[in-house]
């Protein structure tokens, strides 16, 4: 019944009354119901990571309370605190003393709205929707992202995209070799292909981009890759001395697959 209203809606709406139409449901199904059980229901991360104030800070949170960012990238679109993940929690209390500062933050997947593409945002996807929710969070910084997708690559008020595929070393070198890449970023974001390889490629030629006291995530981490990132943690840590590790299982009544994430914070 619900799926046969939506896509009638679909039919008869404008894009962009069909997504208004969407966020009130969300409101009304999500985010009110869990700000109000919040106050005496908690959920934390499973966080793994050798010991750090990193790890501490993570394991504090309430995953199950929405937050004010989540309410932003569900406006414009993006999953990241719509229900299927709910990494904005995360995102809410690593930034909360950031907001007003002139940061530089990049993005990797823009999230591509053809269905037949690898991950693809699917046919209700809106390609951009996060780097328009980074912009509205974080009013004085500029924001920056990448696609393997050329098609879908735009330019708008403080935001820039470029090419860039994740597996191919040489790319990632020539994307930060962009005159407006080459300074150092305050937050990278990898929410591209979701495999240990192209993580870990894309790790490998972007963590030196991160400032002192900086943020670099991955998003989408699936479930069954988990084992592999345990594996490797360890030797990261080794790696980068200089930064914290904190590999994140959230508990999600909605998604067991791909609810991970890791975050690195780079020592200042």
């Amino acid at each position: 019944m619900i799926v046969a209203i939506r896509n009638q809606l679909k039919q008869k709406l404008s894009p962009e009354s069909f997504r208004s139409v969407g966020l009130c449901w969300w409101y009304g199904k999500f985010y009110v119901p869990r700000r109000i059980a919040s106050t005496v229901v908690r959920r934390s991360a499973i966080v793994h990571g050798p010991p750090s104030g990193l790890v501490d800070q993570l394991r504090r949170v309430n995953l199950f309370a929405p937050t004010a960012m989540c309410r932003i990238m569900t406006k414009y679109g993006s999953d990241k605190g719509n229900s299927w993940h709910n990494y904005t929690t995360i995102y809410s209390e690593l930034f909360r003393d950031l907001r007003d500062r002139p940061l530089r933050i990049f993005e990797l997947g823009l999230g591509r709205d053809h269905p037949d593409l690898a991950e693809s945002i699917g046919v209700d996807g809106l390609a951009g929707a996060s780097l328009r929710g980074w912009r509205e969070i974080f009013p004085n910084s500029v924001v920056f992202g990448a696609d393997i997708d050329r098609s879908i690559l735009f330019a708008e008020d403080r935001i820039q995209t470029f090419y860039c595929d994740q597996l191919d070393s040489e790319a990632i070198r020539d994307l930060w070799a962009q005159p407006a890449l080459v300074d150092e970023m305050d937050i990278i974001v990898e929410d591209g292909l979701h495999t240990f390889e192209g993580n870990a490629s894309f790790l490998a030629g972007s963590l030196g981009q991160v400032r002192p006291g900086g943020f670099y995530s991955i998003e989408d981490i699936l479930s069954k890759d988990l084992e592999k990132w345990h594996q490797h943690l360890p030797s990261y840590a080794i790696q980068y001395p200089n930064c914290d590790f904190a590999l994140l299982e959230l508990p999600n009544t909605f998604n067991d697959f791909d609810n991970n994430m890791l975050i690195i914070r780079k020592r200042s």
